[in-house]
């Protein structure tokens, strides 16, 4: 796993400390963390992003919805600025816990034998794999699990508690002797963030109903209570630790070459330069060869001038 030349392994990059979760085995490499970069000055930010290319060849910037938009925007602004297809910025939907545990599992991969474009795509992948989800205090202010006008107003109620997971199905329920969310139906560690609410309905009775293998407890993301809607939470994130694993799964899918930036990837859609696979025709022409379809037959391999199978990875 890894055998062959030396390389300097791709930098997983994380929008905070609290983002940067404790390594996962020994060959969880450190994150990368580019800390306030919409406050500090873009020349410095310009500075460190071109350093971490420079340094590592690519770089997989891993970031939550919850960011502020500013940070988004900082980050699209130097990556246009540096010219450079040589950073990813993903955004999978998942609440703050799930992106820090996706980010070490990237930072598990990228000690692996995997090129950038195969484990950019990889988070994609992996996403699928994690439940993600907290114990609430209030559901007035969840936006990102629907939630009914019955539940609204239970939400009212002192003392009320809610266990909901946004992914990868959202589920809502309100906590009682009965009550249950539905987990992974595989072997899974659970690692929970505690804020302002006790966590012994996650640690007593999900944890068990769920069946994981082991449990970590870790600080609450600075982000969660902006993306929950309330600090009243315990976060949780039910994931796969092992190396083999992830490495297993990602190695098992089959790699092509992005049709319009060239690099390896799974899946349908290059992370580093967002492109998807053009229609092709029975003929094996191209159905829709606009402007941004450049004469790049040379970088294409001749399975991709008939159609292929669509693979159902990334959703």
């Amino acid at each position: 796993m890894g055998d062959g030349e030396p390389r300097v392994p791709t930098a997983i990059a994380v929008t905070s400390a609290d983002m940067a979760l404790p390594p996962q085995d020994e060959r969880t490499l450190p994150a990368a963390v580019l800390q306030d970069v919409d406050r500090r000055p873009l020349d410095q930010v310009l500075t460190e992003l071109q350093t971490l290319v420079d340094q590592h060849g690519h770089v997989i910037v891993v970031c939550s919805h919850a960011v502020p938009a500013s940070v988004e925007r900082r980050l699209h602004t130097v990556r246009a600025l540096l010219e450079t297809d040589r950073i990813a910025l993903f955004r999978p939907p998942l609440p703050p816990l799930g992106i820090a545990v996706l980010a070490r599992q990237l930072r598990q991969l990228a000690s692996c034998d995997l090129s950038p474009g195969v484990l950019a795509s990889a988070g994609r992948l992996l996403t699928h794999y994690i439940h993600a989800g907290a114990l609430l205090g209030s559901v007035a202010r969840l936006d990102h699990v629907p939630v009914s006008l019955k539940t609204h107003a239970r939400s009212w109620v002192p003392g009320s508690q809610f266990g909901v997971v946004a992914h990868p199905e959202p589920q809502l329920v309100k906590v009682g002797p009965e009550a249950a969310l539905s987990g992974p139906e595989f072997g899974t560690w659970l690692l929970v963030a505690k804020g302002q609410l006790a966590s012994e309905w996650v640690t007593g009775t999900l944890a068990p109903s769920w069946r994981v293998q082991g449990l970590r407890e870790t600080a609450l993301p600075a982000e969660s209570p902006d993306w929950w809607g309330t600090g009243r939470l315990t976060e949780f994130c039910a994931y796969l630790p092992d190396l083999s694993v992830l490495y297993q799964l990602v190695t098992s899918v089959r790699r092509s070459a992005c049709h319009w930036c060239g690099i390896d990837v799974i899946g349908d859609r290059c992370v580093f330069c967002s492109a998807t696979p053009p229609d092709y025709d029975d003929s094996g022409g191209s159905a829709s060869r606009g402007g941004r379809d450049r004469a790049l037959d040379h970088r294409r391999e001749p399975a991709l001038g008939r159609r292929r199978e669509r693979r159902a990875l990334t959703g």
